[in-house]
């Protein structure tokens, strides 16, 4: 009897440590309308199809604003799924402001392209440190993760590591990239033109500081 409470009163532990833990992560999108999120200059491009945040077509972000209405983190572990189309390009921005017009100047942009004609694939850190390989293909959900502690980024594609990079102490960064830097800021869903039509779901997010 001892040992069936004792392996019970394990079990029951190792249950509560698990829902603790995914409790520390918070959903950001409620899966019927795009509360906590701003989008700029071509709002119809973002919008909700079958319980998912879909971007597709004219340029235009989706900015994370939150609850607040002002989002803003710097260490954090995000994660959600991602289906794309054929041909299709889209970002995660993170670190970034929100912008009226035009592509984000400020943050990072975790880049999502399996099959469309720009070279940098899913994974990678665009312009910065890119993937040239897709690592997940067209029509099929992936898992996407991005974690950032101090100045060290890994992003993940169905738990598989694509890109572990240690920002520099003075990174070289020219044109139009002359911000892409750790900081702090939010997180922003890219419609990148007609073409591309990509999908979202599951948006989760754990801040670490």
């Amino acid at each position: 009897m001892i040992r069936v409470l004792t392996t019970a009163f394990a079990v029951c532990l190792f249950a509560s440590c698990a829902v603790a833990q995914d409790a520390e992560f918070k959903s950001m999108f409620n899966g019927k309308n795009l509360l906590g999120w701003h989008v700029n200059e071509s709002p119809e491009s973002v919008y909700i199809e079958d319980g998912c945040i879909v971007t597709h077509g004219e340029r235009a972000h989706a900015f994370y604003v939150g609850e607040t209405g002002h989002a803003d983190f710097s260490d954090f572990h995000f994660k959600c799924k991602v289906k794309t189309k054929p041909q299709a390009n889209s970002g995660i921005y993170f670190h970034t402001k929100f912008e009226a017009t035009g592509w984000p100047s400020e943050g990072y942009e975790a880049q999502v392209n399996n099959t469309q004609s720009d070279p940098k694939k899913t994974g990678g850190l665009y312009g910065v440190k890119d993937c040239f390989e897709a690592p997940a293909k067209d029509d099929v959900w992936f898992d996407y993760e991005i974690m950032v502690e101090g100045k060290h980024v890994v992003i993940k594609i169905d738990g598989k590591v694509i890109s572990d990079y240690t920002e520099p102490e003075n990174p070289e960064r020219a044109g139009n990239m002359t911000k892409r830097l750790i900081g702090s800021g939010t997180m922003a869903l890219q419609a990148h033109d007609p073409g591309s039509k990509v999908y979202y779901k599951d948006l989760m997010l754990k801040i670490l500081n």
